[in-house]
């Protein structure tokens, strides 16, 4: 076996100048995930502040002719396509071999993926075989210059992997400044997805699967497989009521849900809620669960933990109902209800009835 084809654990040189910005692109069959394209699109401003090209990776099965205008119009300079039977549906083994060989290959000083199921998966699988770190759960991705102290060392141009740590405490900015690529997940709806040209002129070059993965890493076969659709819509909604620790008991979310009803919006959570049984995690905003970004967002009963904020804080108007003025939520709230969830929201659902009729 060519040393070029097995994933054994060896770093990428030092390329803090030339090599480009990659983003892996996740596909559902031929279609590609949000989460991707939003990357994408951040991807993009990076290549752009560096002065590199933008690269992307797609494998998958028969997506040749079907993924290039779902990626493209991003601003990808280079699309990679992986086309073999068994890249899809996503195994670890043979999707790991294609970014660490063509990584080798490539040499790219910056790597974003998504932070989810199959991220979380890919992404530590990549970094642990080129040794070049991970950050995960990212919140905001930016370049800049860094000095370590120790060393007396500089560099210019890292990507600063900002992330909540600590238990949303603190904001930490996270520096790779040895290693290569640059890797780092963030999470669907953190950064938002937008074309740059519908005609955006890119190379698409159509890899020889067999000479990043080999025969050996299809040892997984999936014989069966069933996605469960979502219960709720969170992502895709306008309006979303959400509840926090100070609605008291599951039974107080069912005020929010009247609201919900007569709004047409979706009911949200945070993670006290989640955590004391009030809500299902499913509904779970923030930093440890999903990332919205609605038009209105109603905080009932909610403190406003940085880690929630992280969730919520692109939302177009933030309305806060909360028995405590000096709520931290309340800083970034467009209009602020002091009072208490069980005797605001009641009001709310009898004037809105009677002014919608």
């Amino acid at each position: 076996m060519q040393d070029n084809q097995s994933p054994k654990a060896t770093s990428l040189p030092n390329q803090a100048d030339g090599g480009a910005v990659f983003v892996y692109c996740e596909l559902e069959g031929t279609k590609v995930a949000e989460v991707s394209q939003e990357l994408l699109t951040k991807g993009r401003k990076l290549a752009n502040t560096l002065g590199v090209q933008l690269e992307a990776v797609a494998a998958g099965c028969g997506i040749v002719g079907k993924v290039e205008s779902q990626i493209l119009p991003y601003g990808v300079d280079r699309l990679h396509i992986f086309d073999a039977e068994g890249l899809s549906p996503y195994t670890s083994k043979p999707h790991t071999a294609v970014l660490v060989n063509l990584f080798r290959q490539e040499r790219p000083q910056i790597c974003l993926m998504g932070a989810d199921v199959v991220g979380r998966d890919l992404g530590p699988r990549v970094s642990s075989a080129l040794h070049s770190g991970l950050t995960a759960d990212c919140t905001a991705l930016e370049i800049g210059p860094h000095e370590d102290k120790k060393t007396g060392r500089s560099y210019e141009n890292l990507l600063y992997q900002i992330r909540p740590a600590f238990g949303g405490n603190i904001v930490a900015t996270i520096v790779n400044p040895e290693n290569r690529p640059q890797m780092a997940t963030v999470r669907s709806g953190v950064m938002k997805a937008e074309v740059l040209d519908p005609n955006y002129k890119g190379e698409v070059i159509i890899e020889d699967v067999a000479k990043f993965v080999p025969e050996t890493e299809y040892v997984t076969k999936v014989l069966d497989r069933h996605v469960q659709a979502a219960k709720n819509n969170l992502k895709g909604a306008s309006i979303i009521v959400s509840g926090g620790y100070g609605v008291g008991s599951r039974e107080g979310f069912d005020l929010l849900y009247e609201l919900a009803k007569v709004l047409h919006a979706e009911v949200g959570a945070s993670r006290a809620a989640v955590d004391a049984g009030f809500a299902d995690h499913d509904l779970q905003i923030g930093q440890t669960g999903v990332t919205v970004r609605p038009k209105v967002y109603i905080a009932c009963g909610i403190s406003g933990a940085i880690q929630h904020v992280a969730g919520m804080k692109e939302s177009g108007i933030i309305i806060s109902i909360n028995t405590d003025e000096n709520a931290p939520i309340n800083q970034i709230a467009d209009y602020v209800i002091n009072g208490a969830v069980e005797e605001v929201v009641p009001k709310m659902i009898k004037y809105y009835k009677q002014n919608s009729k």
